[in-house]
């Protein structure tokens, strides 16, 4: 039975509660070809935007979860029909509470990362594969994180290289006919389970305002993105509703 989506900028989101998603999760088969999940944010489809060659990764994902209460709260005022949101930290943190004793492998985030997150799961064994910088102009180095995920077989792996590099990772993996499991591309995910990074409030992410939290914490890395580069997806927003109200 297909999943129900709803198409919010040109992306058309699944539209599930966590409950759902974890018991897709765990329920698929695992001797289905590799298949991936996306969490777009409002800096993944800002990209979009303005990179439209990206979409077709996307619209390959076998899920497709938005990751964004600013974009749910901006459509809903907006009156936009908008899906649940299912960000990667609650997917990620459920999933793993969930699994029983396996490999769970991961391709990014630094060892010490790993040390914690083998603390934490100490049922779980933590393949990690720590490609080199620049990956997308390294095409051995590109060719050996794909590899690993193939060989490893594991029934999850986590690509944690930030967007849209693991997506285009993800679907390079999808794209090798004995490559089985399931790869979720959930940034920096990991490290909220690990305890290395420290979510927002939970008022805040219900809020919307996550970004704030993670603004205040690494301005330097993330004012750019939160401030110049992410805002003109309201207008797309606006745009959409625009055009919408003109054909009706």
């Amino acid at each position: 039975m297909p999943l129900s989506t709803v198409n919010l900028l040109g992306v058309d989101f699944h539209n599930l509660n966590l409950a759902v998603i974890i018991d897709e999760l765990l329920s698929r088969p695992r001797s289905l070809r590799f298949a991936y999940i996306v969490t777009p944010n409002a800096d993944h489809l800002t990209r979009l935007k303005r990179q439209p060659t990206l979409r077709f990764i996307y619209d390959a994902a076998w899920l497709r979860l938005l990751d964004s209460k600013f974009i749910w709260h901006a459509a809903r005022l907006l009156r936009q029909p908008v899906p649940l949101v299912a960000t990667g930290a609650d997917i990620t943190t459920e999933l793993l509470s969930r699994l029983t004793a396996q490999t769970v492998a991961v391709i990014g985030m630094q060892p010490a990362v790993l040390t914690a997150l083998q603390q934490r799961y100490p049922h779980l064994t933590f393949a990690h594969h720590a490609p080199p910088q620049n990956l997308l102009n390294d095409q051995l180095g590109f060719r050996r994180a794909r590899d690993f995920a193939v060989k490893t077989n594991a029934r999850f792996t986590f690509i944690a290289l930030g967007s849209p590099l693991q997506e285009i990772l993800a679907y390079a993996i999808a794209s090798q006919p004995n490559a089985l499991g399931l790869g979720l591309c959930t940034g920096s995910a990991l490290e909220f389970c690990a305890g290395t990074q420290t979510r927002a409030p939970a008022w805040m992410r219900s809020a919307g305002l996550e970004w704030l939290h993670r603004l205040a914490r690494n301005p330097r890395r993330l004012a750019r993105r939160y401030i110049i580069d992410d805002p003109p997806i309201l207008a797309a927003l606006v745009k959409q509703t625009w055009r919408q109200s003109r054909r009706n």
